[in-house]
């Protein structure tokens, strides 16, 4: 489909929870040690929300902020995409939800499921809307509560997962400039490796699914590892090629935080120094569709890209599912 105008992103926000559960804490929660996690993952803390805490909250929380760093009003936005496996409940949609937190009447709403690729798959969505005039505003937002759905007396997931919530605003830019190309796919064969087995219409909750801890994440961290390390190149590579690019100008990487043996390993697929690959795993673990848009914010609030640098999202998620994205910054 031809492109009737550039869309790209105008504007950025994060929300962050407050409580911190440390490699230290976890320490006395399970059988593990912060060099087992460190030397594994990357990870050194990560953020909790509180029980008081939906997705809902979080979202909103980077919402508003990344309206107000577009400079939109909450009447301007006209489509709310909500990226997300957590949603507060089954329906209505977490997006309904935040589009009322924030006032946006104007706008249309709903959630997407794709695991961590999730931001970008909405990000996809939201630039072929805008791109085609159907859409003028778009709120593009990841977010989870991956802590609500962790067995934290399973010591191979309780390391990995955190909280929080990115925000991007997807508006018309200048011509050459804003998203330049996308690239998503998925491999359903593998849904089995990461998963939920209880709560939705295949098994319903019941006593039983909660004796049996069925409402908690399910993952075969061997595959998915494998899968991961493979996917994230391969997906960076090709949508390099769609927008006819080279390695060599990426001016910054921003892929998904899982892991940073995995971050490290599509770092070498591409040839890219450290300098140019953004890590905060440390900081947050694997905080699924929150993950990109966080790092974004961040990377952006640090002045580690300007107008004109070029920049590749890239991530993988339960599905299994894979997306990448390669844009120019235009504001």
């Amino acid at each position: 489909m031809k492109q009737l105008r550039a869309a790209g992103i105008t504007g950025t926000g994060r929300g962050i929870p407050e409580k911190v559960l440390t490699n230290a804490d976890l320490e006395q929660m399970v059988d593990t040690s912060d060099e087992w996690i460190l030397s594994r993952t990357g990870i050194a803390e990560r953020r909790i929300a509180e029980a008081s805490q939906a997705s809902s909250d979080l979202g909103a929380m980077a919402g508003r902020k990344a309206l107000a760093d577009a400079g939109v009003t909450p009447e301007e936005v006209d489509l709310v995409i909500v990226a997300t496996i957590t949603p507060d409940m089954a329906f209505p949609a977490t997006a309904c939800i935040i589009q009322d937190k924030l006032g946006l009447v104007n706008a249309a709403a709903f959630d997407l499921s794709a695991g961590c690729s999730g931001f970008v798959y909405a990000l996809d969505m939201a630039t072929s809307a805008v791109a085609t005039g159907k859409n003028q505003t778009v709120l593009v937002i990841g977010v989870d509560t991956l802590s609500k759905i962790t067995d934290f007396t399973d010591r191979s997931t309780c390391v990995l997962f955190g909280d929080g919530a990115g925000a991007a605003v997807v508006q018309p830019v200048e011509e050459d400039y804003g998203v330049l190309a996308t690239y998503l796919g998925s491999d359903g064969s593998m849904g089995h490796t990461l998963f939920l087995p209880a709560g939705g219409s295949r098994k319903p909750s019941s006593e039983e699914t909660v004796a049996a801890r069925q409402h908690y994440i399910c993952m075969s961290g061997n595959e998915v590892f494998k899968f991961a390390v493979r996917i994230m190149g391969e997906a960076s590579v090709e949508v390099l090629r769609r927008a006819e690019l080279q390695s060599e100008d990426i001016d910054l990487f921003i892929p998904h935080q899982a892991n940073t043996r995995i971050i490290d390993a599509a770092a070498r697929r591409l040839g890219l120094t450290r300098d140019k690959v953004f890590v905060n795993v440390q900081n947050y673990g694997n905080t699924s569709a929150a993950s990109i848009p966080i790092a974004l914010d961040e990377a952006k609030e640090a002045g580690l890209f300007k107008r004109g640098d070029r920049i590749v999202l890239v991530g993988f998620g339960a599905g299994l599912t894979w997306a990448s994205a390669v844009m120019r910054w235009a504001v």
